[in-house]
This record gives structure tokens, sequence and C-alpha cells, in this order.
């Protein structure tokens, strides 16, 4: 089968993205969103609604071609399409578990627009059994349709997306019939042509896939951040424990960068999704359960790590915060750590004053009372300790003498280890990094 015409439900991060590599690759793509200021946004005055390197530029020079168009209608961009991609938000619910209700209500509106075969693709992060939800939704909705439900998950890092689309390292499908297969080997031939891996299984296999490999990248990384502590108690240093460890091909390097805890759209909704749908199962997954509960744990001991470091008072003191988002080259505030640490820095008396390249409009809409500054220097200035909480790499080639001059203090909480104590000794300043 040779698909031409790809329809995207969801302009949000994965949507975009998708749709807009998509395009860049020859697919004629619609993209549909009901938010009226998002297609706004977007078709109208060429506004991205999300901070990822590289997609504005490919949005618009794919709207200029022709390739790329936004609508709010799905009666126009249903019926040509050859695949339509469901990728809208799986929010987390209040038990744990994904929602799935934007899943279901655009199941319901594509459902009566279908015309000839068209497989519809499960983008969004689901949990198991999510496909044959969707499928039974399109028979009840519309009994002639002739559809295909596909899972397709998605294994975009945030920062790196657009490369990671258009280079993937494996793209997984789930079928459950030749038809089905067909079409998908068809829509991903200009990267299988390339040479990336085309792994194809059922569905429910790929619904989990992408649960369990966030799940286990997430444990990775509480792993090596528990670490820290027993690092910081022997005298080791962990970046070189965390090094040695990923010199060995079994466990590898990345992931292995100590921080102060995970965030981001995907690793906490799926580890709690995960589990969740394994105690609905009467399977409980021990270790999953226990990397929630201790990634939480260890975003908690950052705020004793940082009280220590100025004498175990933070009343009244001054502390610049370099970065808000969960990591560099995005904006996404999700479960970020800085969530848990400035507002109990606040609450233990803290002054804090804030700045990141990206996620300072976010950041404020969920706490409003810190204070946000324009620029690195803005946020240190007058402070009595300075706390690096994202690996920006503007901050990793700041200048240390100017930092310090800009001080009222000489504390440098580095839970990022982005410099060395030699670098901060030589600035007049202290350093205070994670495990070493």
């Amino acid at each position: 089968m040779n698909p031409r015409n790809l329809t995207m439900i969801g302009t949000g991060y994965v949507g975009l993205v998708s749709g807009t590599c998509f395009a860049e690759v020859g697919f004629n793509v619609t993209c549909v969103d009901l938010n009226t200021k998002k297609f706004n946004d977007l078709k109208e005055n060429g506004v991205i609604p999300i901070y990822e390197p590289g997609l504005e530029e490919m949005v618009k020079k794919n709207v200029a071609a022709g390739r790329l168009h936004f609508t709010t209608d799905y009666a126009q961009a249903v019926p040509q399409a050859d695949a339509v991609f469901i990728a809208v938000g799986t929010p987390q619910d209040e038990d744990g578990s994904a929602d799935l209700s934007h899943v279901e209500a655009a199941a319901r509106q594509i459902a009566p627009y279908l015309q000839g075969y068209t497989v519809v693709v499960n983008k969004s992060t689901v949990p198991v059994t999510t496909g044959t939800r969707v499928e039974k939704i399109l028979r009840e909705v519309n009994p002639s349709a002739d559809v295909d439900v596909i899972s397709n998950p998605e294994f975009l890092r945030e920062g790196e997306a657009m490369e990671d689309f258009l280079k993937p390292d494996r793209i997984v499908v789930g079928v459950e019939t030749p038809r089905a297969e067909a079409m998908m080997r068809g829509l991903y031939k200009p990267f299988t042509d390339q040479g990336y891996p085309l792994f194809v299984t059922n569905r429910s296999s790929s619904e989990l896939i992408k649960y369990a490999a966030n799940a286990f990248l997430a444990t990775k990384i509480t792993f090596v951040n528990e670490l820290i502590g027993l690092c910081d108690a022997v005298g080791a240093d962990v970046l070189a424990v965390s090094k040695g460890m990923g010199m060995d091909a079994r466990i590898a390097p990345r992931f292995l960068q100590p921080g102060p805890g995970y965030g981001g759209s995907c690793f906490p909704k799926d580890t709690n999704a995960l589990a969740k749908t394994a105690r609905d199962y009467g399977v409980n997954l021990r270790l999953v359960e226990e990397t929630i509960t201790t990634n939480q744990a260890i975003k908690e001991s950052m705020v004793e790590r940082i009280e220590k470091a100025l004498g175990g008072n933070l009343k009244g003191k001054t502390i610049g915060v370099l970065g808000l988002a969960f990591k560099a080259n995005t904006d996404d505030m999700r479960d970020a750590s800085a969530l848990t640490i400035l507002p109990e820095l606040q609450k233990r008396g803290a002054i804090v004053q804030a700045y990141d390249p990206a996620a300072i409009e976010r950041a404020s809409q969920l706490m409003p009372t810190l204070t946000y500054s324009a620029t690195a220097l803005e946020a240190v200035q007058g402070a009595d300790a300075t706390v690096i909480l994202t690996e920006w790499h503007e901050f990793r080639t700041l200048d240390l003498s100017q930092v310090k001059k800009a001080m009222r203090g000489s504390i440098v909480v580095d839970l990022r280890n982005l410099f060395t104590t030699e670098s901060m000794a030589s600035a007049g300043l202290t350093h205070h990094p994670l495990g070493r």
C-alpha cells in the first residue's frame, strides 16, 4: 500500500511534531485541533504552542510547500485520509491511570467521516487494550467503516524530538491484520529505505513496549540518583561511578546522569499508568512502584541539601535559581523538580528569584509567588546562594567571576554537576555538587 494523505488529530507535542515530520518526508498532512485559538495561532500567525528546537522553521517550510495544513473541521480532514493518527493528551487521572477521555472523544469524532479503507493509529501514549476500546467505538458509531486500529507509540525526547522522529532508533507498530501491516510498512517506507528499523508486533505488545521502556528508563535514572547519597557518604564521585557503569555495553551511558529527580510529560505519567494497569490485572510491579516513590523522595531531599548548604536555616535567605523546566531545551514544566523544590524553599522562609531560557511563562502560572528574572545574572543578583536546577547549555558557559560579583554570598548548589569544584573555587565560589 502507498498512503499519501495523513490526518493528525491534536496539535500538541506529539501531534505537531509527528505531523510536521511526516510532511517533511513528503506526505500531505492535515492537523486537526478544536482549540480555536491554537488553530488561529498556527494557521494565521505561525505561532508554535510549544518550545522545541527546529519545529517552528519546519512548520513554516512545509506550510509554504503546501504539504502541511491546519483545520478545526473533521469533515474536511478525515474522509480523504489513508491514515488518521490520534495524538491527543492522555493526562494522569487521580488514581494514577491514563485519562482516555480525549482519545475516546477523538474516535467518536473520526468515525462518521471514515471513507474507504483507513487505518486509525493510536499515537498517544495509551495503556494496554486501548486499541480495542478505540476499535469498539469506531464500529459502534460507524458499523460500515472499513478500518483497522493500529498502535504506533512515539519515542520522542523533548528538546530532540525532530531528530528522534526523522532518525529513529526504532519504529514500533502493533497490528492485528496483514492489510494493516502493509499500510504501516508503506507509511514508514521513507524511513526504512534509509535503514531505520521497523518492528511489527501485535497491538497489545506495542502498547506495552512504550510504558515498559519509559518505566525502565525512569528506574535507571532513579538508580543513579540513589547513589548520590552513598557517594557523599563514602567519598566516591557519582560521575565516575556512572561513567564506569555506562562503559558496560549491557548498561550503556544514557540516562545515567545524576540530578534532582526525573520529571516531564512521560516518565511520571507512564510509570504511574503502568503500575496502575498492573494492579488492575492483579500484578504487583514492585520495582516500578518503588521507583515512583523514590523519585519523589529524591526531589524532596534536594530541599534538605540546599538548606544544609546554607547552614540549616533558609529564613530570609535569597536564592537565585537557574533553570525551571524539567530538562534543558524545553519549556515543559510537567512534574518538574522545581515544582517540588522551590515552593518548599519559600515555605521555609527563602526568597526565590528564578530564571529559565524558555519556561518562565509556564512556570509563572504554576508558581506565581516566585520572582522571575530576565537573565541568569539578574536571578543571582544579591543572592546568598545560587541553585542550578536545569542543565541548559548557557549555564555551562556562565562567567563564574560575574556570578560571584553579582551574588551577596558565595554558595552554589549544583544539582546538575555542571561545574568542577576547582573552577568554582577559582572564582571565589563554594561548590556543593551532587555525590562528589
